[in-house]
């Protein structure tokens, strides 16, 4: 399994936790999703919409001249698991070099251990986020 150091320990942590415990610590994740930047708060359409989200979920990724990757996502409230797979999503690869994101393993969500406690379509959500994060780094590796 390729992972950064961020998702072993998350990944640690959820299987630490009884099952009928690991959605409330999945949620718990919700509150943690950063604010958009100014720069992307303020120009919404610069970011992508992720289509595989049934809730409005907006990604866009930087490549600093390190090869570091910088990840903002945006995901509403009322959406609390979907926005907490967004705030994993970033907890993870935010900072990360891009070599590392494109290897990030997507078998992640399995290994959180919670795919028979969250619907079909919100993994299918969380996917879609991770497949546009991995694209968006590709292109601009170019």
């Amino acid at each position: 399994m390729s992972s950064t150091l961020g998702s072993r320990e998350i990944i640690e942590a959820f299987q630490e936790v009884p099952a009928n415990l690991r959605l409330e610590l999945l949620l718990e994740y919700s509150e943690a999703l950063p604010q958009l930047p100014a720069r992307y708060a303020d120009h919404p359409e610069l970011l992508e919409r992720v289509e595989e989200c049934q809730s409005p979920v907006y990604l866009f990724v930087e490549l600093d001249v390190d090869g570091q990757v910088n990840v903002f996502l945006t995901a509403p409230d009322e959406a609390p698991t979907t926005k907490s797979f967004a705030s994993l999503l970033h907890k993870c690869l935010d900072g990360e070099p891009a070599n590392t994101v494109l290897a990030f393993d997507e078998s992640f969500v399995d290994d959180l251990g919670i795919t028979d406690l969250v619907s079909p379509l919100r993994i299918r959500g969380l996917h879609g986020m991770l497949a546009r994060i991995k694209r968006q780094v590709k292109e601009k590796m170019l």
